[in-house]
């Protein structure tokens, strides 16, 4: 096979452009196409007048993955993306009227434990800390930054035995509790689980890391663009390196044949011949839309569990909020019945809200501001969302007025429910896409490559290693690995 043989791309969005930057950059031809007029897919912006919102991620870790995307490409992240690290990473507002401040030094992070719980509790969190770094170091080479389609990535015993010693088969909620005792700095240490769709009663310990990721590593945000920024400068980069990006156009159908795949049929009948196809959009859609030749679905995708969804409200404020966090989490009275709701398709009792307010000069004009605001919610799997709707954004609305921010009901700005997460093409009305049980971790999450489909691989957060910007880029990154060793 040539080095040079084409390749196609569906979906521009961080994993899909991930891929495109690193093939376009070792010289193969690749087009990605984009249903969109422009990047980003859930990483995505949207605009009310003068003001403008991300409407996908707003966490951003671990940059040392996004600069390694960059340098893949001979160029410079700061060059490309300046970033900035957030501090703190997050304000924890808790129902007592306390509050804690994350940041990622350590002496300085131990000192805010100590004032809010004592210098006993402070000696645990360092301890804690370090098993945190632990869990990381053990499993990011073994399951984060392991491509799982490979053998080589089958985990070794001695690393599952270090695991389970350091307590990653634990449930979250327990590992936490072993090392913790007030209960707001165990509620700190494993609300990250809903990231991964579930709640820190049913996760396993390993997803400590993303605590660890957080209240360690930092987060970052880029100096100016917001969050879609990111695949902006993705885009860019990959047409530098001499990809064609398509954007308004439509994939219709991977085609292949007995060898693996030959080209995508485009809306409209055009026909892109590729050697290799990196399908990085939403899968479930993907297939009940007929894109993916059936052979190409395997017994992973047959009973998928999807993750919880979210309510978020975006209002664009006529003046600036000088002492807000760029991230506050208002953590609602009741913690475990509270996720025993949404894990069984009912709204929260009693929500956390995680609170963005960028500082950011490109969202809203001197001396505005612009705030979104983020509730759980169960997706569309079983709740009745034409009822639930105006009840849980007035709710929404009353607790927001409650917290000092007012109702933001004349403020501009847009909703977006889980009908519309599902009309911006998310099955089930989430944008968090497959949850992380066990079941749908690691080897047992929908693989990177379709094995009765030579060719045909899968990049995105419904593929290993998961949810999460450092996860999809990886998913990108080994996707343009398997194709580019294939042509050695």
């Amino acid at each position: 096979m040539s080095r040079h043989a084409p390749v196609v791309v569906v979906g521009a969005g961080l994993g899909g452009l991930a891929a495109a930057v690193r093939l376009a950059a070792a010289g193969r031809e690749v087009t990605v196409v984009e249903a969109a007029d422009g990047p980003g897919g859930c990483c995505g912006t949207a605009s009310a007048g003068p003001y403008r919102f991300d409407t996908g991620p707003s966490v951003l870790t671990m940059p040392g993955v996004l600069a390694d995307t960059f340098a893949a490409a001979g160029e410079d992240l700061a060059s490309w993306l300046p970033l900035r690290r957030l501090d703190p990473a997050y304000r924890l507002a808790f129902h007592d009227g306390s509050h804690l401040d994350i940041v990622s030094e350590r002496e300085e992070m131990a000192e805010q434990v100590r004032r809010l719980c004592g210098p006993a509790e402070a000696g645990r969190y360092l301890a804690y800390r370090r098993r945190l770094g632990e869990l990381f170091e053990a499993e990011w080479p073994a399951f984060i930054d392991a491509d799982m389609t490979r053998a080589r990535a089958l985990v070794r015993p001695l690393t599952l035995l270090r695991l389970a010693a350091l307590g990653g088969f634990r449930r979250l909620d327990r590992l936490a509790a072993a090392h913790l005792t007030d209960e707001r700095l165990i509620r700190a240490h494993t609300f990250q689980a809903l990231y991964v769709g579930l709640s820190p009663q049913r996760a396993l310990g390993i997803y400590a890391v993303i605590a660890h990721m957080d209240t360690v590593g930092g987060v970052y945000f880029p100096e100016r663009g917001g969050m879609h920024a990111i695949p902006r400068a993705l885009a860019a980069l990959a047409e530098k390196k001499g990809a064609c990006l398509r954007y308004g156009v439509r994939a219709s159908r991977v085609e292949a044949d007995g060898d693996g795949v030959t080209g995508v049929r485009l809306d409209g009948g055009e026909w892109l011949p590729a050697s290799h196809v990196v399908v990085a959009c939403d899968l479930p859609a993907a297939r009940a839309a007929r894109l993916l030749p059936e052979r190409a679905v395997d017994w992973r995708w047959r009973r998928p569990r999807f993750s919880p969804s979210c309510l978020v409200l975006h209002a664009g404020l006529d003046h600036e909020l000088p002492d807000q966090a760029h991230h506050t989490v208002h953590f609602g009275r009741t913690w475990k019945e509270t996720f025993s709701a949404l894990e069984n398709g009912q709204p929260q009792p009693d929500p956390s809200l995680l609170i963005t307010c960028p500082r950011d000069a490109d969202a809203a004009p001197a001396g505005h501001a612009t705030l979104s605001v983020l509730e759980p919610a169960p997706n569309l799997t079983g709740a009745d969302w034409r009822r639930l709707r105006p009840e849980l954004e007035h709710r929404l609305r009353e607790r927001l007025s409650g917290l000092g921010y007012g109702t933001l009901s004349d403020a501009p700005g847009l909703v977006l429910d889980p009908p519309a997460w599902q009309r911006l093409g998310h099955s089930a009305g989430t944008p968090f896409a497959l949850d992380h049980r066990f079941t749908q971790t690691a080897w047992f999450r929908p693989s990177g490559m379709a094995r009765r489909v030579p060719g045909l691989h899968f990049a995105g957060m419904y593929t290993a290693p998961g949810v999460g910007v450092p996860p999809v880029l990886i998913s990108g990154r080994l996707a343009a690995d398997r194709i580019l060793e294939a042509a050695r």
